[in-house]
């Protein structure tokens, strides 16, 4: 079953093109360029062009600060804890890596 506007949508690219509105436009001629990903590449795009960024980035991040800590550390009890902190957020990564790679 056809889209109930496809009648509609035909007739606007059409007109489109009569009016030129698709020439000239860039890469136009040029292959598509290859996606590692294809099923996330609007999501990937989207996110970049927002300066959004995948869960595990920023908890990479919070890691190497947690690691940074660590190093200034010289409370038994509080390095202790950190390492408890950084190995949560190891595993925390894991996840988020395997969830946005699938």
């Amino acid at each position: 079953m056809d889209h109930p506007l496809i009648d509609l949508i035909s007739a606007k690219i059409a007109e489109a093109e009569r009016n030129g509105e698709f020439d000239n436009l860039p890469g136009a001629g040029k292959p598509l360029p290859r996606l590692e990903d294809p099923e996330n590449a609007l999501l990937r795009r989207v996110m970049e062009e927002n300066g959004a960024e995948p869960e595990f980035v920023t908890l990479s991040r919070q890691l190497r600060a947690l690691r940074a800590e660590l190093l200034e550390e010289s409370d038994r009890d509080r390095r202790h804890v950190l390492m408890k902190d950084m190995s949560m957020m190891e595993a925390r990564i894991a996840l988020a890596r395997k969830g946005w790679t699938g």
